[in-house]
């Protein structure tokens, strides 16, 4: 369905005066390109000033039949007719005959104009392109310069390329590649001395697409794209560049023709077909590549991208002539944050057109059939732009709108379409934008804002009265002819609807029907040439909001309203693609800047307005589409507070609160915000949702930008729901942080207490923002503060504070460097942060998670050692002691026997005794990395007994054994025993001969007092002689003659092996 809106997107005209009744008509570069009657006679006039005043004018070799003008490299390309020949040709350096005495040079494709004539001053030239088919159709792209060619049964490609002054030799040609017209146009006043330039323009063959079973009436080209159509077909190609040999240069290069004879006894009615992507390579229409381009050694292969037939049934209330497509194109837009001199265009569209529909296509990113347009009579040409379409009929110009932006604004912004941002759908149906009346349309154009139209108002040509009686013979005989083909096989057609309704049809006529164009009319028939000027994007929107004004008052819920501040809003979003685009392309005029800035925060402004009606619009309507609300007040600008005053219900009303405010209103409180409500909007929000959903009224309560609530009033509420809806773990915390708001800590401890503290802790992970909420500031994970409650815990009841962080953990409610910053609040020491670094090493089984709680306990607990923390003992007791870790953790191991022997009776505090313990129980434990806490040891010192046992650990972890001997040797050989028992087993059992017993009886023959190493040895030798044969053991025995100290043990060695 098409709707039609009363908005008018023309604000003036005016009648370009043209001395000759123009036969063609394009416009390009800011120039309006007219080819007088009879073909042979170009004028160019200025679109960017007032009267359309004159640039130039010039003639042509031979009568032009077709016209196109390049954007880029600023060029004109004409099929002309002469001798009953047709000739290819390009004119480049055109403006330059605003002087119409200039030179003109003729030359052919690749052949540069050389010597002192080609250099004494520019000069426009006509560049011959030889075809081996007569060309019957042109395109220019508007993003590379590049020309295509439509042929009978081919299309040739030609790359536009620069040709310096200083590199005349041709070989040594480059492609113009994002060539602006700016760098090789003169402006209207220059002279031909001011529009020397130091480049010139040549084509390139590149490669050429043989088709087959289709005749090119019409081409395109844009940005790699191709398209071809028909009379009754359109086909759509992607052209890429390879390096690499093609296999698609085959025997169907070049396809045969033939099946035109095979089949010309058969007349064929081609069936409807739509063919989108990789489907489009199953039409019937093929097409070989054969690559003429040399000098750069490129190579091109083509994918199908669209095919579309139409079938001659398909159409109602038009003739046979009538029954063809028209007016194809491929247009291209940039998203805002790209530079159309260096990027490829983000989206390319394809638009065709039959007498009474247009179809409009997107190709990047899938291929998807966007709009449909249903004329309300028949179209004889349209033009499409980024915001509209214009179309004309023989008597009126009408605008229809596009959803060019909708594609564009999901290919710029990954966010459209979520809960951040959002834009209407392509698919939105289109509407008609109010008609202005011509008299005998002929011929349509476009150019930035001006729309160009030309009109005759003349009667019908003898000679068309002449040809449509032929075709009225021709369909007769037709008719007769076919009937007795049904006689001859016994199908009698007047006894069959369906065969009466077929022969009816003259569409079988178009086999014989050749339409030659009508030739140009004689001097006296009346004629105009229009420039109608559009509006500009921001007065049509104010027209649209003003013209919505009507749909709000009457039904603010209704379709029609939504659908046309849609329309506003994708008219938005392409003035803001064109005012990025201007802004990207403009040059160093400060004034031009400023304008354009001025222009862009004009409609920045205008998008957040409308952005707050579509709100509005959505936040009332159907459940099925208020999720629509949140994006659309989020882009708006609005907050919390004036979306509220927008919609509360007026007093009397019926109608309550919509579903797409409250999803809105839900989705604000729930996520974290830096906007804190006042107390009469926060209670306004309490009273909201215990009206609507009162199950979400602890959730509410627990929103960081409800801090200004009042606490007595949210409490009654409260209770009103405890009572109905029953007690609940959540709600008796929320009740219980509003009893703190209020003061009152009795009762605040009373509810507190109603539960266990796991079930407390339960509480919690239901809902995490009753102990923490997000600081704002861009969302930095270190960013959170704390609530009253968790401060209050931390004073009264710290292990359900740690309890709750360490679940919270667990659930992936709060991250590890999340809970440091709370617990960096909360304490002005460390010893919370550390009972909870504790515990989660108690919970977590994540392997990363682990190995940083470890490397951070065993710093801490060397600062404690230290004193690097603080000058004074900590004020608070921590939650686990080391006997409480080593027996619930298993991370903590327990205390090896040797270090009872090594730590001191009394240290200076409990707590440095303490942290020595625990210290000591993670390098007793399975899990620490020992290389990772070597380096902090070093700041504790060797003198001290405990201070060595630390060392000593980490030595023993290291399997630095021999180090530890000699160390505990020098320092309490007395603790060497027990070493040795616990660490020198298995595998560093050999220690105990090879290491310990040689140092024992060097140290005791050394010492005065042996007393303690003599003992140690006898211990020492009893294990060697239950581990070693008789044989080893005398290998043992010192050569000093005390061999006899030895015996005794040698001799239990020999009866211990005698029984084995």
């Amino acid at each position: 369905m098409v709707h039609v809106y009363n908005c008018h997107p023309f604000t003036s005209q005016q009648i370009v005066q043209v001395e000759q009744e123009p036969g063609l008509v394009c416009c390009g570069g800011g120039a309006l390109i007219v080819v007088a009657t009879g073909g042979c006679k170009v004028e160019a006039y200025s679109l960017e000033e007032e009267g359309c005043p004159l640039i130039c004018r010039f003639a042509t070799m031979g009568a032009v039949r077709k016209i196109q003008h390049s954007k880029i490299g600023d060029y004109l390309v004409t099929i002309e007719e002469k001798n009953s020949a047709i000739y290819l040709r390009a004119y480049t350096n055109w403006r330059c005959q605003a002087e119409e005495k200039a030179r003109i040079g003729v030359r052919l494709l690749g052949h540069l104009l050389r010597g002192a004539s080609a250099w004494g001053g520019v000069q426009t030239e006509i560049i011959e392109i030889p075809l081996s088919d007569h060309p019957v159709a042109v395109a220019c792209c508007s993003v590379t310069g590049d020309l295509l060619v439509g042929c009978e049964n081919t299309l040739v490609l030609f790359t536009l390329k620069r040709q310096n002054e200083e590199n005349l030799n041709p070989n040594q040609q480059n492609p113009l590649s994002f060539w602006s017209s700016a760098q090789q146009s003169c402006s209207p006043g220059q002279t031909s001395s001011s529009c020397q330039k130091d480049s010139f323009l040549d084509f390139e063959r590149s490669v050429i697409l043989h088709l087959s079973k289709m005749t090119p009436k019409q081409v395109a080209l844009c940005g790699g794209f191709v398209a071809v159509q028909a009379e009754l077909e359109v086909l759509v190609l992607k052209l890429e560049v390879t390096s690499e040999p093609t296999m698609q240069e085959s025997s169907d290069a070049h396809p045969s023709g033939d099946y035109l004879e095979d089949q010309s006894d058969f007349l064929l009615i081609p069936r409807h077909q739509e063919l989108l992507g990789n489907r489009a390579e199953d039409c019937d229409v093929v097409v070989g590549v054969e690559n003429t381009g040399l000098e750069d050694g490129r190579r091109y292969t083509r994918t199908y991208v669209l095919f579309r037939r139409f079938s001659p049934e398909f159409f109602q209330g038009c003739s046979v002539e009538e029954m063809q497509l028209h007016s194809l194109q491929l247009y291209p837009l940039f998203t805002s944050n790209q530079s159309p001199l260096l990027d490829e265009p983000a989206c390319v569209f394809c638009f065709f057109s039959l007498p009474n529909a247009g179809y409009l296509y997107s190709l990047r990113g899938g291929v998807e059939l966007l709009s449909t347009y249903q004329y309300p009579e028949k179209v004889q040409e349209a033009v499409l732009t980024d915001h509209l379409l214009h179309v004309i009929t023989k008597s009126a110009l009408q605008s229809f709108t596009v959803r060019c932006a909708a594609v564009a604004a999901r290919i710029e912004d990954p966010y459209i379409d979520t809960t951040i941002k959002a834009c209407p759908p392509s698919s939105l149906e289109t509407c008609a934008l109010r008609m202005q009346l011509f008299i005998g349309l002929r011929s349509i154009c476009v150019y930035g804002r001006h729309v160009v139209l030309f009109s005759a108002a003349d009667s019908e040509a003898p000679e068309e009265t002449e040809r449509h009686t032929q075709r009225r013979g021709l369909e007769l005989q037709e008719h007769n002819m076919l009937t007795g083909i049904f006689l001859a096989v016994g199908i009698d057609p007047a006894t069959s609807p369906a065969l009466k309704s077929l022969l009816s049809r003259p569409f079988l006529t178009r086999r014989w029907i050749i339409t030659s164009p009508k030739e140009t009319r004689t001097a006296g028939h009346g004629w105009n040439l229009y420039v109608v000027d559009m509006v500009s994007p921001l007065t049509l929107y104010q027209e649209m909001a003003e013209y919505s004004q009507n749909y709000a008052e009457n039904n603010p819920q209704s379709q029609s309203l939504r659908h046309l501040l849609s329309e506003a809003h994708l008219l938005v979003r392409t003035a803001l693609l064109q005012t990025s685009k201007r802004h990207q392309d403009s040059t160093g005029d400060p004034d031009e800047k400023m304008a354009t800035l001025t222009e862009k925060q004009e409609l920045e402004e205008v998008f957040r307005q409308n952005c707050s009606q579509l709100g509005d619009s959505f936040s009332r309507g159907s459940p099925k589409d208020c999720h629509l609300a949140l994006p659309y007040y989020r882009m708006s600008g609005l907050s919390v507070t004036d979306v509220m005053s927008r919609n509360r219900p007026l007093p009397g009303s019926p109608h309550s609160y919509g579903p797409g405010f409250l999803f809105y209103l839900k989705h604000y409180l729930f996520e974290e915000t830096d906007e804190t409500l006042s107390t009469e909007t926060a209670d306004e929000v309490i009273d909201i949702f215990s009206q609507s959903e009162p199950s979400l009224l602890v959730t509410v309560c627990a929103s960081p930008c409800m801090k200004n609530v009042n606490p007595a009033r949210t409490l009654q509420i409260l209770q009103c729901l405890e009572d109905t809806a029953g007690v609940s773990v959540s709600l008796t915390i929320t009740m219980a942080t509003m009893m703190l708001h209020l003061g009152n800590l009795p009762q605040y401890t009373e509810l507190m207490e109603r539960h266990a503290e796991m079930l407390l802790v339960y509480g919690f992970i239901e809902e995490p923002r009753l102990l923490l909420h997000d600081g704002g500031g861009g969302g930095k994970k270190e960013q959170v503060c704390t609530t009253a409650l968790a401060r209050q815990l931390a004073n009264s009841q710290p292990g359900l504070l740690v309890a709750a962080m360490v679940a919270l953990h667990e659930n992936s409610k709060v991250q590890l460097e999340q809970a440091d910053f709370i617990f960096k609040e909360l304490s002005c020491d460390n010893s919370l942060q550390v009972d909870f670094w504790e515990a989660m090493l108690m919970a977590s089984s994540q392997d990363a998670v682990i190995q940083e709680l470890l490397f951070r306990l065993a710093s801490v607990y060397i600062d404690r050692l230290t004193n690097t923390i603080s000058n004074t003992t900590s004020k608070q007791k921590s939650l686990k002691s080391a006997e409480d870790l080593i027996s619930s953790c298993s991370h903590f191991g327990a205390l090896h026997p040797w270090l009872t022997v090594l730590n001191p009776a009394q240290m200076s505090s409990s707590q440095h005794q303490e942290a020595l313990h625990k210290l000591q129980a993670l390098l007793c434990g399975p899990s620490l990395s020992v290389g990772t806490v070597v380096p902090l040891l070093e700041r504790l010192s060797e003198e001290t007994t405990w201070g060595f046992s630390l060392h000593l650990l980490c030595a023993t972890r290291r399997e630095q054994y021999d180090w530890s001997i000699e160390k505990l040797l020098d320092r309490c050989p007395q603790a060497i025993i027990a070493y040795a028992n616990h660490h020198l087993q298995d595998k560093h059992m050999a220690l105990w001969w090879t290491k310990l017993l040689p140092e024992l009886c060097d140290r005791t023959r050394a010492a005065a007092d042996g007393s303690i190493l003599l003992s140690v040895l006898n211990e020492t030798l009893v294990v060697v002689a239950m581990e070693t044969s008789p044989l080893e053991f005398l290998e043992l025995v010192p050569d000093d003659g005390t061999a006899s100290y030895f015996l005794p043990y040698l001799l239990t060695c020999s009866q211990r092996n005698v029984k084995a």
